[in-house]
C-alpha cells in the first residue's frame, strides 16, 4: 500500500507493509495533522491508537515510516535525533515499523514545526 504525505513545501510517498498498525492507520485515512520536528525527525498525531508490536524498534534507518505508540503519531526520521548516538536515527521509544519512504528522506528537512500535514492513500 502507498500513502502520500504532503506539507506546504513538498510531498513524499511511502510504501507500507501489511501490519496491524498499517491496517488501523488505513482506516483513518485521509487525515490532516500538524507537523512537529525533533532533530532530524518529523512526527505528527494520527488520531489512531494501537499497541506496540513485538517487532517495534528504536533505532531505524533514515526513511523508515514508524508509528510511535506512546504518542499515537507517525514518526519519519531522516537523520539523527537529540538522543541519537552518532549518525543513527534513534526514536524517542520503540516504534512499530510500517514501511519506507519512497525517494529521498532528506526532503523532510523542508518540513517546519507547525506545518499542516495531509496523509492520504495513493490511488493506483
Amino acid at each position: 500500500m502507498q500513502i502520500r504525505i504532503s506539507w506546504p513545501a513538498g510531498h513524499l510517498t511511502a510504501t507500507l507493509d501489511d501490519t496491524p498498525t498499517t491496517q488501523a492507520l488505513t482506516q483513518a485515512l485521509p487525515f490532516a495533522s500538524t507537523a512537529r520536528t525533533w532533530g532530524e525527525e518529523v512526527y505528527f498525531d494520527t488520531g489512531v491508537s494501537v499497541p506496540r508490536e513485538t517487532t517495534a524498534r528504536q533505532v531505524v534507518d533514515p526513511g523508515t515510516v514508524a508509528f510511535w505508540t506512546d504518542g499515537d503519531a507517525l514518526a519519519l526520521p531522516y537523520g539523527p535525533t537529540p538522543i541519537s548516538r552518532g549518525d543513527e536515527c534513534r526514536l524517542a521509544s520503540p516504534c512499530n515499523v510500517l514501511g519506507r519512504l519512497d525517494g529521498t528522506p532528506g526532503l523532510l528537512a523542508t518540513v517546519r514545526d507547525g506545518d499542516p500535514v495531509r496523509v492520504e492513500v495513493v490511488d493506483g
